[in-house]
């Protein structure tokens, strides 16, 4: 990935050579072009008899030929230079998107790879634990509650990243059905609390509230806000899950108090590969594919998804469904 920036950055810059060079071609061209139809003129006009009777006539007809050509000289400069303008605009946005792709797809690689090899050595160890050592029941549980949670999240992050390629790709046939979405909310927020006993998670969440939509993309959904919570907050500091009815509509609001994002980051954070500061050195786990997925999933349900501020600090992610509970 590194080679393939810095080839497009040589590209990019021969191209900005080339571009200079003809620039100058087009001046060049203008000027000699001016200069030899001025000449042409002059020649024409010295080639005239004063004391003829057709001397002014015959100069108006030398000067406005001339006037028309300078006309015609500076048109088609100024076409040739607007043309080349916004060829140079294009392939600069497009030389510019591919460097960041690329620089995206680098912090993606480099945080996929300690992703994916965490939960792999925590299992590890543990088994060899179990394998090599005599461990009372406790201590076998511990260990197996250890693994377990860290493959679930090497499955979460699998699937993350094969529906962000299904997705891309147009390859996920979506699913319509009624779902209990109260029950959704509050079976995956038991999850997190069998997961991460160590974070305070609490929830509000009203009952038998109703969606129409593909089952397992909410809860995916869903699991991307609270994962999203519990990695940038505090152990000590609460996440909170509100699920109540607004405005005819369901909303649903993850609340965490960690530091809060920025306004400008605001606009950004459901990029694809996006994480706030830099991804590859950031102590928070996880590969900018959650939140993207997240506004993905709300767009094909029709929904909206946002972020504001939380007080005293912290961040609420908020999405409001369509309720299905009156056309039951």
């Amino acid at each position: 990935m590194p080679d393939k920036t810095k080839k497009l950055r040589l590209i990019f810059i021969i191209y900005w050579i080339l571009l200079a060079y003809i620039l100058a071609a087009l001046v060049w061209w203008f000027i000699a072009l001016y200069r030899q139809n001025k000449l042409m003129t002059k020649y024409e006009i010295e080639q005239l008899d004063p004391a003829g009777a057709n001397y002014q006539s015959e100069l108006a007809r030398y000067n406005s030929f001339e006037k028309r050509k300078t006309a015609q000289y500076i048109g088609e400069g100024v076409t040739f230079f607007l043309l080349i303008a916004a060829g140079a605009v294009f392939v600069f946005r497009a030389v510019r998107r591919q460097l960041k792709h690329s620089q995206d797809q680098q912090n993606f690689m480099m945080a996929l790879t300690h992703e994916l090899k965490t939960p792999i050595s925590v299992a590890r160890l543990n088994l060899e634990t179990m394998q090599k050592r005599k461990l009372d029941e406790q201590q076998q549980q511990r260990l197996l509650q250890t693994t377990l949670q860290e493959t679930n999240r090497l499955n979460a992050l699998c699937n993350n990243m094969l529906l962000s390629s299904q997705i891309e790709a147009g390859g996920y046939r979506l699913t319509n059905e009624e779902t209990n979405f109260s029950e959704l909310v509050n079976g995956c927020v038991q999850d997190f609390v069998t997961r991460f006993p160590q974070h305070h998670i609490a929830s509000a969440v009203k009952e038998d509230l109703f969606v129409q939509g593909d089952r397992l993309l909410l809860q995916m959904l869903v699991n991307n806000l609270i994962d999203n919570a519990i990695k940038y907050s505090p152990k000590e500091s609460p996440v909170t899950i509100v699920l109540e009815e607004y405005n005819n509509n369901i909303l649903l609001q993850v609340k965490d108090e960690g530091r809060g994002i920025s306004a400008e980051e605001k606009k950004k954070i459901f990029n694809k590969f996006y994480r706030v500061g830099n991804a590859a050195t950031k102590a928070a786990k996880g590969t900018g594919l959650g939140l993207y997925l997240s506004k993905k999933i709300a767009g094909q349900h029709n929904a909206n998804i946002s972020v504001t501020d939380n007080t005293p600090t912290g961040s609420i992610f908020a999405v409001q469904l369509n309720s299905y509970n009156e056309k039951r």
